[in-house]
């Protein structure tokens, strides 16, 4: 007697999965692997001599958390071009072309949040208001509503705080810009310098203070900037391309596998390597290279990750769940006080 169809089709699933080869992670192996299968990416060495309990740390995500309501449906209102790059569009929002670094800590999901917002309040005064809005606030002081802190948490929630109280500015590790810059300095992943190594071990969350670093002004009361709305974006490719051409940059979350990790140049695909874990950056653009549909999004693993800190992943079939959760919304600028 025959196996049922579906069985069949299981078979052939798991036969194709034991068939692709897996190399250990982060080795020159893996690196050599994806650059002789020919595909749409290039891959390096982003990380050398660092635990692996350190890199599955900055892929602080939950996947498939609270969502928010979703925004009406705009493209079709749209004439969108093939290429778009907010950082050219924008040109006097310096934010947009900002990488940061999250350091230890799993708190890719408030560092997506906070650069997208930050674009979008310059975007939305048009260049009259540049801030970088603080992933330090946003990381200690949501709380539980968010998730855990340096142990994860979730985008759409990141929104919703801003929505509804607001953040602080805060820059850069030791930058002292704004009231709260980011606390937890960044460690050496790449080459041996002057950062601390990376362990995994360090990055604790910070606690909420709601004060500002000693000498800046105005107060912490004073210094918040908010959301007027916060949604979801539908999970078309058009719907997240009309959302970026019309309002900036967004949060987008996929799931990482340990080929990403090596990633350098070209539109990624997932080739070979376990799942790490779920991961927030930001979305600023599109594109076609060489054929290939791409997004182009900003990691938050410092300028000596990927192409810069920014990378290029298949657009427009879903991939790692790249368009299943994508999240923003409209800064609460003078224009929308007059409306309230």
């Amino acid at each position: 007697m025959r196996p049922p169809l579906a069985t069949l089709c299981c078979l052939a699933v798991l036969a194709g999965a034991w068939s692709r080869p897996s190399f250990a992670p982060l080795s020159d192996e893996l690196v050599t692997y994806i650059n002789t299968r020919n595909t749409t990416w290039k891959a390096g060495h982003n990380f050398r001599n660092v635990d692996m309990s350190y890199v599955k740390r900055l892929c602080g995500t939950f996947l498939d958390g609270p969502r928010l309501p979703q925004r009406v449906r705009l493209a079709e209102e749209m004439d969108l071009p093939e290429n778009f790059d907010s950082r050219e569009q924008w040109p006097n929002c310096p934010t947009i072309r900002e990488i940061r670094d999250q350091g230890s800590c799993g708190s890719c999901w408030a560092f997506g949040a906070v650069e997208a917002i930050s674009d979008r309040v310059c975007i939305h005064t048009n260049g009259k208001v540049n801030v970088e809005v603080s992933a330090e606030d946003l990381l200690s002081c949501c709380g539980m509503a968010c998730g855990d802190g340096c142990n994860g948490g979730f985008p759409a929630a990141a929104w919703n705080f801003w929505t509804k109280k607001g953040l602080v500015s805060g820059g850069l590790y030791n930058s002292h810009v704004g009231c709260r810059p980011y606390s937890i300095p960044p460690c050496e992943h790449h080459v041996n310098g002057s950062r601390p190594p990376c362990t995994g071990e360090e990055g604790d969350t910070p606690e909420c203070s709601k004060t500002c670093e000693p000498g800046y002004s105005p107060s912490y009361k004073e210094d918040k900037h908010y959301g007027y709305s916060s949604y979801g974006v539908p999970s078309s490719e058009e719907e997240i391309m009309a959302e970026i051409y019309k309002n900036g940059p967004v949060e987008g979350a996929f799931t990482v596998y340990e080929d990403f990790l090596a990633y350098k140049s070209g539109v990624y695909q997932h080739e070979t390597g376990l799942m790490v874990g779920g991961h927030a950056i930001r979305v600023l653009g599109w594109g076609v290279d060489n054929g290939t549909p791409y997004w182009l999004a900003a990691n938050s693993w410092n300028t000596d990750w990927g192409d810069n800190g920014f990378f290029k992943i298949l657009r427009g079939k879903d991939h790692c769940g790249i368009e299943s959760s994508i999240v923003a919304g409209i800064p609460r600028t003078q224009q929308y006080w007059q409306k309230m």
